[in-house]
């Protein structure tokens, strides 16, 4: 172990010096506990990456990025030397973090510090679920562990609180966590801003800790079998380390994240007993994976022989399978989504909550939760349990308050398999999931999430909990689709469209107030899939078209009756995705949104993404300013939002 762990110090120190980019001293430092899980420890095959029922790592640390490429590569990954040339390169696979799609053998993106290690806790969570739902005597087709290195940095950040206090909560026994503790941050030793014991911290949430010396590999792969033999709880393994490891810049701040130099990379090689070449790698070490990875792939053949007879014996529970590890959604399930009737109020809260219900009974692998909010975001599952420690059938999830581990989580199980997941929060604390989506959108992975409350029509809690430009910050996160339908059809719509949706995280936007059902069942169908419709035409080219999101569609309706009224002629689009529409062929918009009239554009939010649309002599009715603490209706009225003030915008455009 000891001579692979410096072979792995080699090409780490080389891989960051050749790019003249990157973080050399945690690879040299936790050498020997990468070597040690990917030499003794992970369930894994080379050959297949994706096979199910592999061991998860995850290198939550992920500007360590070297230290798990040049694992990769030796352990017989698709990763030739080559790319461990390009480091940091365009183009290459061995981007400066680890990215999920990218690299063979990579699980997640872990870009900023605590990511990883809140995902970890999400595939961990998913293990434990499909075990409890696809195991039976005899038949462990699911029973894998998830592995996570985590850094000083992950342990300062306070994702990893919220998901580590989850993850002792719901008693994950197959998580193991080791913390690479080497004390040194960049700007010096962890002790000018880090002095708590981690340790005593992650027992009072109920994990199983050790301390080992992380450069003995005898003692973590104790330590490693301990943590297995621990059945009721999460592992965490604290080695302490030395960062930039047998490198004249051991234990120094230097080492973390810049090159060594061309001279210290020599005298690291000198140390290591390595010829001064770059890239080398002993022949012995490569012929002692290349007898490792047919041990690998045989214990690898055995599950599927296992899966195959499992398949035979339990038919029913195969057909689930297959339907939950595929992407597609049955036609007969959007065909049976709940419709509702012309004329009925309803908050797109509550409609939501009721096809999100039939969606549930109709697809067994859906499942998620809330961040304590579930009977007022209407995202608990009636008729089904909850998971809690020890008891993992069910499909309800309480993530508690804890909004950023629960986005982490749910990013987590989607990398899994085996689920489509939700989560659910008022839109106004969509700002502590903001990283966990841009992750999830990074990925493209098929994540919705439900977010209520969606505007100033809150009224009583305040300017505090009034979303105001939330809605703009999520449609500036690159594929990232956000969806504000303006009644119950629409919201119907746009949870075909998200269950449609595989490569890519989904928002629905929606109101606690009642709308009234105005679209056609016909034209939502047709139209929020593009992302903007004629809602309500007039006849002839319209001198003014209303486009608007959400609540204002209905507002923007009585405004147009009046107008009509007034002898004018006015379109009112439904817009409920800017993005989605915007996407559409020219033609496809300009049937929507003539050259001809004037636009005015109507929206409880921030103005600034919609000057998109505005034109010359056109103009937007939104709210560029924080809201007001009182009952909803007086709020808006307040602020602009009536039908009056559209009436009087729309005259004085149409002079």
């Amino acid at each position: 172990m000891n001579k692979i762990a410096d072979v792995v110090r080699g090409l780490s120190a080389d891989g960051v010096q050749q790019a003249k980019s990157g973080h050399p001293g945690m690879p040299l430092g936790a050498a020997e506990i990468g070597t040690v899980l990917y030499s003794e420890i992970l369930q894994h095959d080379p050959t297949d990456p994706a096979w199910p029922n592999r061991d998860r790592f995850v290198l939550s640390a992920g500007h360590a990025s070297m230290l798990l490429y040049a694992l990769l590569h030796l352990t017989g990954y698709d990763l030739p030397m080559s790319e461990l040339k390009r480091f940091r390169q365009l183009g290459s696979r061995t981007p400066g973090h680890p990215e999920y799609g990218v690299t063979p053998g990579v699980e997640t993106s872990t870009g900023p510090l605590g990511q990883g290690f809140a995902n970890a806790v999400g595939l961990a969570l998913a293990e434990a679920m499909l075990a409890a739902r696809f195991n039976r005597p005899g038949y462990n087709i699911v029973e894998h562990y998830t592995y996570v290195l985590a850094s000083d940095g992950d342990m300062m950040e306070g994702i990893s609180a919220e998901a580590a206090s989850l993850a002792g909560h719901w008693g994950l026994a197959k998580l193991i966590c080791i913390y690479d503790s080497n004390r040194i941050s960049i700007e010096g030793s962890t002790d000018i801003a880090f002095t708590e014991s981690v340790g005593d911290r992650f027992r009072a949430y109920g994990w199983h800790v050790q301390t080992v010396d992380g450069h003995d590999p005898q003692q973590i792969i104790s330590a490693l079998e301990a943590a297995k033999a621990e059945k009721t709880k999460p592992s965490l393994i604290i080695a302490e380390t030395i960062i930039g490891r047998k490198s004249p810049r051991e234990d120094s701040a230097k080492s973390h994240g810049e090159p060594l130099g061309e001279e210290n990379v020599v005298a690291l090689k000198k140390a290591l007993n390595l010829p001064e070449e770059p890239f080398f790698v002993p022949e012995e070490v490569y012929d002692f994976y290349a007898t490792k990875r047919r041990a690998w792939k045989m214990k690898r053949e055995q599950w599927e022989e296992l899966f195959a007879r499992w398949s035979q014996e339990h038919p029913d529970l195969r057909a689930e399978w297959d339907a939950a590890f595929s992407s597609a959604v049955p036609e007969e399930v959007l065909g049976a989504l709940p419709t509702f009737e012309a004329g009925s109020e309803l908050a797109t809260r509550d409609a939501s909550g009721q096809v999100l219900q039939k969606i549930a009974d109709l697809i067994p692998h859906l499942v998620g939760g809330s961040a304590d909010l579930g009977p007022s975001t209407k995202t608990y599952l009636e008729g089904y349990d909850a998971v809690q420690k020890g008891d993992y059938q069910g499909r309800n999830l309480h993530f508690g308050v804890r909004e950023h581990a629960m986005g982490a989580i749910l990013n987590g199980m989607a990398l899994h398999g085996g689920f489509r997941v939700f989560g659910s929060t008022f839109l106004v604390f969509v700002d502590y999931m903001r990283p966990t989506i841009r992750m999830a959108s990074l990925m493209k992975l098929p994540v919705v999430y439900v977010f209520t409350h969606d505007s100033v029509y809150v009224g009583e809690d305040g300017p505090t909990h009034q979303p105001i430009e939330q809605l703009e910050s999520l449609r500036i996160i690159p594929d990232v689709v956000v969806m504000r339908p303006a009644d119950a059809l629409e919201t119907r719509a746009a949870w075909a469209y998200a269950l449609q949706r595989i490569d890519g995280p989904t928002v629905l936007v929606l109101t606690r107030q009642k709308l009234p059902t105005l679209a056609s069942k016909e034209a939502a169908e047709a139209g929020v899939g593009r992302g903007g419709y004629v809602f309500r035409d007039c006849s002839g080219q319209p001198d003014l078209v209303l486009i608007a999101t959400g609540s204002e569609v209905s507002l923007a309706c009585a405004a147009a009756d009046q107008l009509t009224a007034e002898g004018r002629r006015v379109r009112v689009v439904s817009m409920p995705s800017r993005e989605l529409f915007l996407a559409q062929d020219e033609s496809y918009q300009r049937s929507v949104l003539p050259d001809g009239g004037r636009r005015l554009i109507i929206e409880a939010g921030v103005t600034s993404g919609w000057h998109v649309l505005r034109r010359p002599g056109d103009a937007i009715c939104g709210i560029n300013r924080f809201g007001e603490s009182g009952p909803g209706e007086q709020v808006a009225r307040h602020l602009g939002l009536t039908v009056e003030n559209i009436v009087a915008k729309g005259r004085e455009l149409l002079r």
